[in-house]
């Protein structure tokens, strides 16, 4: 069996993490997947840590797996002219550089590559999209996350704004760009052409916003914190048990808080007008909830895991990271990778959560080392072993 995006070829001419997180993804759906670094210092990710495995971040070993690595200067005619050539026999070219003025500069606008490969898929990450007032300002994850209005409703009523731990606004927007160079790719074998995707993380991390931008639509009020509370629904956050020990209640429907009244001894509650929907029980939630958490305390957590569970209320364990990654259930479905590296031994990360009953995806190919497959590319490229010397003589590689 194939994986399904076996043939296509992606030139990844990214770092940091939106672009190499999409890359990765169409590299365990099968694409070839070319990484293209700066000479000596490659990737910034690399010197993200710590932690760092004998030199090697972290960071980066989680976002580059299914990759061939090469080093070129593209700021050099040479080193320009070996990335045209990789992109003449390429489906995707994917850039993260900064600014549209760097890109023409380099010779690495869509125009000057539609031009040279029509069937070329052009994906420009960068953190304001490429046209628009703003459109050649730096941005970072973090920098979107305050920006979307999404820092400004997390965390707990009246306290500071809070990030979210990780770098969910690059994560979005590497995404929403795989989904968009797939789509891309289907169009272009209706058309014959392909086309540009212009993503920036601003516009992909304010998705996250979605219900609450529906609400403002429809109010015209700022949403505020809530907590763990959830706005919309009742009772659905994290809850201490008897023991002390938190669990996530999620009470969905109304049929869901009768079964969780029967079980937590609140039969009066389930027919109380105040809480019979959940309008009702979001309305009236202060009244709602001591009752609840009254409740809760007459049993440990593992028991009203067990309770509600067999009872089909949702309910979950508050996990650490450590607990996360070591769910049986998860190890069952093949969601750690196992990669043999070079240098580091068995390096783990998470699978891509995309299971194909008939052309399953492929995780075959560690994280590159710096340049690890430049003289193999260029050698494909049809240079010679002297033009391969010459060009790492003079920076070019």
């Amino acid at each position: 069996m194939v994986a399904p995006l076996h043939g296509i070829r992606i030139i990844d001419q990214t770092q940091a993490l939106a672009g190499p997180y999409c890359a990765m993804i169409l590299g365990d759906l099968g694409a070839e997947v070319i990484k293209i670094e700066r000479p000596g210092s490659g990737d910034q990710s690399r010197t993200w840590g710590p932690p760092f495995l004998d030199g090697t971040s972290t960071y980066y070993l989680s976002v580059n797996r299914n990759k061939r690595g090469m080093t070129l200067n593209v700021t050099h005619p040479a080193g320009q002219e070996i990335l045209y050539k990789l992109i003449d026999g390429s489906d995707v070219f994917m850039t993260n550089i900064a600014t549209n003025a760097s890109l023409k500069k380099y010779g690495l606008d869509y125009e000057t590559l539609h031009a040279r490969n029509t069937r070329l898929v052009y994906a420009s990450i960068s953190g304001y999209g490429r046209v628009g007032s703003r459109a050649d300002q730096f941005g970072y994850d973090l920098v979107a996350q305050g920006e979307s209005g999404i820092m400004s409703i997390t965390g707990h009523p009246g306290a500071g704004p809070v990030r979210f731990p990780t770098p969910i606004a690059d994560m979005t927007c590497g995404i929403f760009t795989t989904i968009g160079i797939l789509a891309a790719l289907e169009a272009r074998h209706k058309t014959g052409e392909g086309q540009m995707l212009d993503m920036s993380l601003q516009e992909g991390h304010m998705t996250w916003l979605e219900n609450y931008a529906g609400a403002y639509f429809a109010t015209g009020e700022d949403p505020q914190q809530h907590g763990n509370r959830h706005p919309q629904i009742a009772p659905y956050e994290p809850l201490q048990a008897g023991d002390g020990r938190w669990f996530i209640l999620g009470v969905g429907s109304d049929n869901t808080w009768r079964k969780f009244c029967e079980i937590a001894g609140l039969g009066n509650l389930a027919d109380d007008a105040r809480f019979a929907t959940n309008a009702d029980r979001v309305r009236n939630y202060d009244a709602l909830m001591p009752h609840v958490r009254v409740a809760l305390q007459q049993r440990s957590a593992d028991e009203w895991l067990e309770l509600l569970r067999n009872a089909d209320v949702p309910v979950g364990k508050i996990n650490t990271v450590a607990e996360a990654l070591a769910d049986p259930h998860l190890l069952e479905r093949h969601f750690i990778v196992e990669l043999q590296h070079p240098t580091l031994g068995t390096v783990k990360s998470l699978a891509t959560p995309v299971h194909m009953s008939e052309t399953p995806l492929r995780y075959d190919r560690h994280p590159p080392l710096l340049g690890e497959h430049t003289e193999a590319i260029l050698g494909e490229l049809g240079y010679s072993a002297a033009e391969i010397g010459t060009m790492r003589e003079m920076g070019i590689i």
